[in-house]
């Protein structure tokens, strides 16, 4: 949609794999729906995934015992948190639409996706003790976790249903910092099909774009992920 901003934080090593063409299309499709898109290439960044004392400027809250998350709070509340961080937030307030685009690890998100959500959603600027899930400070912007897998859809089926690993990715950061979910677009086991079923997923997931901002979000209760 025109005017709309997008920004996709991209989780792969490889700018030829199935992933990056998945983000191709993505940068693609938006921009020529009038989107501005940003891109967080993590690994090309060399994003820091690792929650440190580097992430603060200047003086410690308390330099006798060290709470990364009273740390960040207070950093974030007086200005002083790192300068990558700095950046990356501005491109959360920006942004109406976050796409995070990447291969599932043992169940998860790669560590450093992972580490971009600890460092970059800190308390003060994502969230708040007191407001959290609907009241979340990051509300009126979109969501969608766009991955693919190494295994088939089938064997996800007999291990248990993929919403499970869901969970904690949209509900327990995305709904906690007031963000609406959208429904994941999963690629199952790329690397074990056809050529010619890898572009029917690549055409999918562009054709999927094109009505992107006519969907609505997904109910994020535990019924939707424990049914």
């Amino acid at each position: 949609m025109a005017g709309k901003k997008v920004l996709i934080v991209y989780a792969h090593q490889e700018p030829k794999s199935f992933n990056g063409s998945l983000l191709k299309i993505a940068v693609e499709e938006l921009t020529k729906q009038g989107c501005s898109v940003t891109v967080s290439d993590l690994y090309a960044m060399q994003f820091e995934p690792r929650a440190t004392r580097n992430d603060i400027v200047g003086h410690l809250h308390n330099s006798e015992a060290f709470n990364y998350g009273v740390e960040t709070w207070e950093a974030y509340k007086r200005g002083a948190l790192s300068k990558d961080l700095v950046e990356e937030q501005k491109k959360v307030q920006e942004a109406d639409l976050l796409i995070f685009q990447f291969p599932l690890f043992w169940f998860n998100m790669p560590a450093i996706l992972k580490g971009w959500m600890d460092r970059v959603l800190v308390q003060g600027f994502a969230y708040n003790l007191s407001k959290a899930y609907d009241g979340g400070l990051l509300q009126d912007k979109l969501s969608l976790f766009s991955f693919t897998t190494g295994g088939s859809k089938e064997k996800y089926a007999i291990r248990g249903d993929i919403r499970y690993l869901l969970w904690p990715m949209q509900h327990g950061i995305m709904h906690f910092c007031g963000v609406k979910v959208l429904e994941p677009h999963i690629c199952y086991a790329p690397e074990n099909v056809s050529e010619e079923k890898r572009k029917e997923m690549l055409a999918a997931w562009s054709q999927r774009l094109k009505t992107l901002w006519k969907e609505e979000p997904i109910d994020c209760s535990p019924e939707w992920y424990f049914k």
